[in-house]
């Protein structure tokens, strides 16, 4: 008895302390970034692995000039707006300050992009991250034309998602349905994402192909049996519009920090041309600072829609679709080791996608891509100090039951092996008498587990998302319910502690709750009790906010 008595007492000072705690926190979030700045260390041209023979690609010294191809998509707008157009000029930014031109081509087909590339008739490879893992490795192979990628262009910004029959109500409920997509493109990446977000298999849904993510969108509406289809805008605005029992599911306007567009150089190219590389990536910035001029802005969508074979009216429309990464962004993506969202993070969950996937079967390192030497040197010249990171989330305080009124997007859940009646996520291992033993972790897992949910959040960095905790069912009917409802909403507030510590998220992003053994994981077997000391997070759309 009185065992019972000391162990009912010492739950109640853990929760009476965790809940303390909570309390105590009145600083204001840091507004100045949403994550800490730890800067990579290594030296990047010491990691890449180094080019071995003779230069293979295309080129006249006389006539210097760089091929770039790009594909319809409003994020190469400031690289049209620096080089004055498609063609190569005299005009332009490149030519004017660094001494080159450039031929901006339209090449639309991925697959058409990277045979140039690899071939040598082009220089330089667009794409989004989630391709150049998928052409990495194959493009490896030749040391010369391996990627070198230095410069994000832009996010999605809604330009990318899931049309669904209204019978779909969220991720989760694609579960044994048929979704067309077209296949090795930004839209597979997408909905791999999702469905591995949301505790689906790969294997758990019907894959249907096509070429482009256009006819993606044409055979979801000819053909009422596919219940879901990833596509681009216009189309996803379109097909709701226009076709009965449809609607948006998701967007990269919700994650809006999942897919990055970025270029990449041959490698013999960066090596042999260090000076162009380094002024295509200034250019680019350059161009960004045109375009807040209203009057040539005018000028660029106008070249825009001739290089695209488009109406101005048309392009203009797409410019929401994609979110311009200026160099503070750029400067966050590829050199801050905190940022949920970097270049490491984000090729590194790209990789795991496509390993589920099975298109991809080993890992290459991010630090055999990633070259930051230039906007170092940008960074030291101070020419671009002016760019502030404009592509920050705001948040207000909310309730979960205001935001569970929507339904979420997805839900995960993450286990956390919680050591019973405690609430620390870094509660250290104990020995058989229930002494802590120094420098342990009862959960070895946990800052992976927290990776796993930073990687999330920060993906849909508009979104909020819901914490709830939860604990196991073994002293029900003999303690208050309350004691424990505190306990597990304890356990999901050190979630977001540790969350807004280590990464610096809004505090306000997140919400919390207790569910206490109401929810078992496991109600099948209640012996099972480590499963319900556990938290979930779901993602809810920003307009529930």
């Amino acid at each position: 008895m009185k065992r019972i008595i000391f162990a009912l007492f010492a739950l109640l000072m853990i929760t009476s302390f965790a809940v303390a705690q909570e309390a105590s926190v009145v600083e204001a979030p840091d507004t100045n970034s949403v994550t800490t700045v730890t800067e990579y260390q290594f030296v990047p041209r010491e990691t890449l692995p180094p080019v071995q023979g003779t230069s293979a690609y295309k080129w006249d010294d006389k006539e210097k000039i760089v091929v770039f191809p790009i594909n319809v998509w409003a994020g190469w707008l400031p690289i049209i707006a620096a080089n004055h157009g498609f063609a190569p000029n005299e005009d332009s930014v490149f030519f004017k300050k660094y001494g080159f031109k450039v031929d901006l081509k339209l090449i639309d087909d991925p697959v058409a992009a990277r045979d140039a590339y690899a071939s040598g008739n082009s220089h330089v490879l667009w794409g989004t991250l989630d391709m150049m893992v998928l052409f990495a490795p194959e493009l490896a192979k030749d040391s010369r034309t391996a990627l070198r990628i230095f410069q994000q262009v832009d996010w999605s910004n809604g330009g990318d998602g899931i049309v669904a029959r209204t019978r779909i109500r969220n991720v989760g409920d694609l579960k044994g349905k048929t979704i067309v997509y077209a296949q090795n493109s930004p839209s597979q990446y997408f909905v791999s994402n999702l469905l591995i977000n949301a505790g689906i298999g790969l294997n758990e849904v019907t894959h249907k192909y096509t070429s482009t993510a256009f006819e993606a969108a044409a055979a979801f509406v000819a053909d009422p049996a596919i219940d879901a289809c990833v596509s681009w805008a216009p189309d996803i605005y379109n097909i709701p519009e226009k076709v009965a029992g449809t609607k948006i599911l998701t967007t990269t306007a919700d994650a809006n920090k999942l897919i990055a567009d970025v270029w990449a150089v041959r490698a013999d190219f960066a090596r042999d041309k260090p000076e162009i590389v380094k002024g295509l990536v200034a250019g680019i910035f350059e161009g960004m600072d045109l375009l807040n001029d209203a009057t040539f802005k005018a000028k660029a969508f106008q070249w825009m829609a001739d290089g695209y074979g488009m109406k101005v009216e048309d392009v203009k429309g797409m410019e929401a679709d994609a979110h311009s990464t200026n160099f503070a962004e750029n400067r966050s993506f590829f050199m801050n080791a905190n940022n949920p969202t970097n270049f490491e993070r984000t090729w590194k969950n790209i990789t795991y996608v496509y390993q589920q996937a099975g298109l991809v079967k080993e890992e290459l390192p991010f630090s055999q891509i990633m070259d930051f030497s230039i906007l170092q040197e940008l960074d030291k010249s101070g020419q671009f100090k002016h760019h502030q990171d404009a592509y920050v989330s705001k948040f207000v305080p909310t309730t979960y039951q205001k935001v569970n009124a929507e339904a979420p997007i997805i839900t995960q859940t993450v286990r956390i092996n919680f050591y019973p009646n405690s609430a620390n996520i870094y509660e250290p291992a104990h020995d058989l008498s229930g002494v802590p033993m120094p420098n342990t972790l009862y959960d070895p897992n946990i800052e992976a587990t927290l990776e796993r949910v930073a990687r999330l959040s920060g993906a849909y960095d508009r979104a909020v998302v819901a914490i709830v905790g939860h604990t196991d069912s073994s002293m029900k009917g003999k303690i208050p319910e309350k004691i424990v409802k505190d306990l597990s909403t304890a356990r999901a507030e050190a979630v977001k502690r540790a969350l807004v510590d280590k990464y610096k998220f809004d505090p306000s992003k997140f919400v919390v709750e207790g569910a206490g053994w109401d929810k078992p994981a496991d109600s099948s077997n209640p012996l099972n009790q480590a499963l319900n000391r556990r938290v979930e997070v779901s993602v809810f759309p920003p307009e529930s906010n």
